[in-house]
C-alpha cells in the first residue's frame, strides 16, 4: 500500500474540522437505495465503513436497523453524536485499513465513496475484509466513482485510471472491467451507474458513480475452510 491510507486520517480530520457537515444533511440517493434493499431482505444489522458525520446512516435508522460504523476522523464522530443524538450508533474510530475491528458478522454492509480513495492493495483488502464480515446470504454494497465523473483524467497520474487531485486526494475511477476484476470473486451480483448530487440543494453539481452489489454465498464458506 502507498501512503494514501496513512494520509487519509490527516486529510479527513482537517477537512471535517474546517468544513464540518460539508455535504449537508440530506442522505445520498445510494443510501436510500441500499436501506430499501436491505429492508426488503429483512436485514437489521448493518456495518457502514466510512460513516462520516452520519448523514447516510439516516435511511437505515429510519427502518430501525442496528448500525455499526467505522470512521477515521474524531471530529466526524463528534459531529455524528450531535447529529444522530439518541440514535448514535457504535462507531469504531480508525481507518478501514485496520479492519476487522470486531468478530461480528453483519446482514449487510454499505460503503459509500470510500474505496476509490485507496490504492489497489488497500481496495482489495477492504473488499475482502467486508466480505469476511458478511453473514452467509448477506449483501455488501459499494458506491465508487465512475470514469464518467467530471474530473476523470484531471490531476497528477498515479497509474491507470488513478489520479491525485489539486486538493491532494487520490481517486481511482472504476469502469466495468475494473469492477469485474476487483469484485468478481466476492459474489458480484450487479453494478449500475447512478447520479448523485454532490452537495445539498445544488442539483447542477451532479456526478456519476457505480452502485455495486455483492452477495456472500454459502458455497464460499465451504470452499475456503
Amino acid at each position: 500500500m502507498d501512503n494514501c491510507v496513512n494520509n487519509l486520517d490527516k486529510f479527513w480530520e482537517s477537512s471535517f474540522q474546517e468544513k464540518r457537515e460539508m455535504w449537508g444533511f440530506v442522505p445520498a440517493n445510494a443510501a436510500y437505495m441500499a436501506a430499501t434493499f436491505f429492508k426488503a431482505n429483512n436485514f437489521d444489522n448493518i456495518l457502514i465503513p466510512g460513516l462520516g458525520y452520519g448523514r447516510n446512516a439516516r435511511p437505515f435508522l429510519t427502518y430501525d436497523m442496528k448500525i455499526t460504523g467505522i470512521e477515521i476522523s474524531e471530529t466526524a464522530i463528534s459531529l455524528a453524536k450531535k447529529y444522530l443524538k439518541s440514535q448514535f450508533p457504535k462507531i469504531y474510530h480508525g481507518s478501514v485499513a485496520a479492519m476487522p475491528f470486531n468478530k461480528e458478522c453483519y446482514d449487510g454492509i454499505f460503503c459509500y465513496c470510500l474505496i476509490h480513495l485507496l490504492d489497489q492493495p488497500a481496495r482489495i483488502k477492504l473488499i475482502q475484509d467486508c466480505y469476511n464480515q458478511l453473514k452467509p446470504g448477506g449483501y455488501m454494497i459499494f458506491v465508487a466513482v465512475s470514469k464518467r465523473y467530471p474530473s476523470f483524467g484531471q490531476g497528477k497520474p498515479l497509474g491507470k485510471d488513478r489520479y491525485e487531485t489539486i486538493h491532494g486526494v487520490t481517486l481511482y475511477f472504476y469502469d466495468c472491467q475494473s469492477i469485474q476484476k476487483e469484485f468478481g470473486q466476492y459474489g458480484l451480483v450487479s453494478y449500475q451507474e447512478i447520479v448523485e448530487n454532490e452537495k445539498e440543494n445544488k442539483p447542477r453539481q451532479q456526478a456519476e458513480y457505480w452502485y455495486i452489489i455483492c452477495k456472500k454465498n454459502i458455497s464460499y464458506l465451504y470452499g475456503h475452510q
